[in-house]
């Protein structure tokens, strides 16, 4: 259990110091803007779309450290791959953040289960499923999404909110 969490925190502290996919690609053919407002992180995902395929992506934007560490993950694990594959990606991980996947279980989601721990802290799940719900949004042509209540495309209930 120690281990888990060390490694969570050298994965945090890594992808926050030197964010993968940092800055928006050109010639953006999906793009959205994702707001927490419970605690201030705000990001943009761009992505440009060759096919079915995501050809590149990248985030920008001001947010914790585990909103930013889970979007460099995110581009990371999303960048080659065909649309429904990335959704699958989008709904894996945010599953595994509310509990409802174990990260032991049969899934696609690889290095990410390292966010696994977020789910034992529920102030800071919505920081982890922002850069999430942004990329799903961008991939169905949203241009605005929140973490919040009816505002939230999965109404992911997490705790009283």
């Amino acid at each position: 259990m120690a281990d888990s969490k060390q490694l969570y925190q050298e994965v945090i502290l890594d992808h926050n110091r030197k964010p993968r996919n940092w800055g928006l690609p050109e010639a953006a053919t999906h793009k959205a803007e994702g707001v927490n407002p419970l605690c201030g992180d705000h990001i943009h995902v761009a992505l440009r779309i060759s096919g079915d395929v995501v050809e590149a992506v990248g985030f920008e934007g001001e947010s914790c450290a585990i909103c930013k560490a889970s979007a460099s993950m995110m581009t990371v694990a999303v960048k080659g791959k065909p649309q429904g594959e990335a959704e699958e990606l989008v709904r894996e991980f945010r599953d595994m953040a509310t509990g409802k996947l174990d990260p032991v279980g049969p899934h696609h989601l690889g290095r990410l289960t390292v966010f696994s721990g977020v789910r034992d802290l529920p102030t800071r799940v919505k920081c982890a499923i922002l850069p999430w719900h942004t990329l799903h949004a961008a991939l169905n042509a949203i241009a605005m999404t929140s973490t919040e209540a009816e505002a939230d495309p999965m109404h992911v209930p997490i705790g009283g909110a």
